[in-house]
């Protein structure tokens, strides 16, 4: 499995930008996915996750309320929608594939990850 990130760029605080994540080769369902993101300087960081299933999601506190994660199994399709940016979401985002069907929020429970978007959100 290969992933490859795609949607950012630069918006104003309080605007909005939807990431997705796509798969070449095999597919990801039956695996939890997430989104990462890191900042310069500063060590990657967990966004969300979601379930193998689609039926379950966990949020970085700070992003709660403001981003949505969800999956498409048959496309093979992840997506991340961020609403209200605020200039600290300023980060390349990264999305990646869990080992195993359960939602982890740690890097190395990731095996394959995407090339990375940037965002950045101006103030």
């Amino acid at each position: 499995v290969q992933l490859q990130a795609s949607g950012g760029g630069l918006v104003q605080a309080g605007g909005s930008l939807g990431l997705s994540c796509t798969s070449s080769g095999r597919t990801f369902s039956g695996y939890a996915m997430a989104w990462f993101r890191q900042a310069p300087g500063k060590e990657r960081v967990f966004v969300a996750t979601i379930s193998w299933s689609g039926s379950s999601t966990y949020y970085r506190e700070s992003v709660k309320g403001r981003f949505t994660i969800s999956r498409d199994n048959a496309k093979n399709m992840l997506y991340l929608q961020m609403n209200s940016l605020k200039p600290e979401d300023t980060a390349v985002y990264y999305c990646a594939k869990a080992t195993g069907p359960a939602m982890e929020i740690i890097t190395w429970k990731y095996d394959v990850w995407g090339q990375g978007t940037q965002v950045t959100v101006s103030s």
